[in-house]
């Protein structure tokens, strides 16, 4: 996989933001593959594979219903065993997003510092912009 193969997918740009936009987040390549990090641990590994896109995370919680899924299985290299689910799709898969930013933001809290997970979890949630004059009519 190249650096630039991932970005290739829409739903994978807006993934690789999402991971990136955690406090202290950030990006490497080992093994040549696309990660986010967190105080030097990885928290999701971002991918592709031809032109199959997968996605690696740590899920504490919700990792065994989300070996229920049809795209889900536990990672290789042992780390299935810790926890770790990979969910792979398809040129013509739609991935969906929001349930793996949800899963990105598992693995984030996870892995990352409690100190970072407290901050995390303390900022306010964001509001909905407000409506027009307009809109109210």
């Amino acid at each position: 996989m190249t650096k630039a193969a991932l970005l290739k997918r829409p739903e994978a740009v807006v993934l690789r933001a999402f991971a990136l936009g955690f406090p202290e987040a950030y990006e490497e390549f080992p093994w040549g593959e696309r990660v986010a990090k967190v105080n030097g641990k990885v928290f999701v590994f971002l991918g592709m594979d031809g032109d199959t896109l997968g996605l690696s995370v740590k899920l504490p919680q919700s990792g065994m219903l989300a070996l229920g899924l049809p795209f889900a299985s536990p990672t290789g290299y042992g780390l299935g065993k810790a926890g770790w689910v990979t969910a792979k799709f398809g040129k013509r898969e739609k991935a969906p997003v929001d349930l793996l930013r949800s899963w990105i933001e598992e693995s984030y809290r996870a892995v990352a510092p409690k100190k970072l997970v407290a901050a995390l979890s303390a900022a306010p949630a964001p509001r909905k912009p407000a409506r027009s004059r307009k809109a109210r009519r």
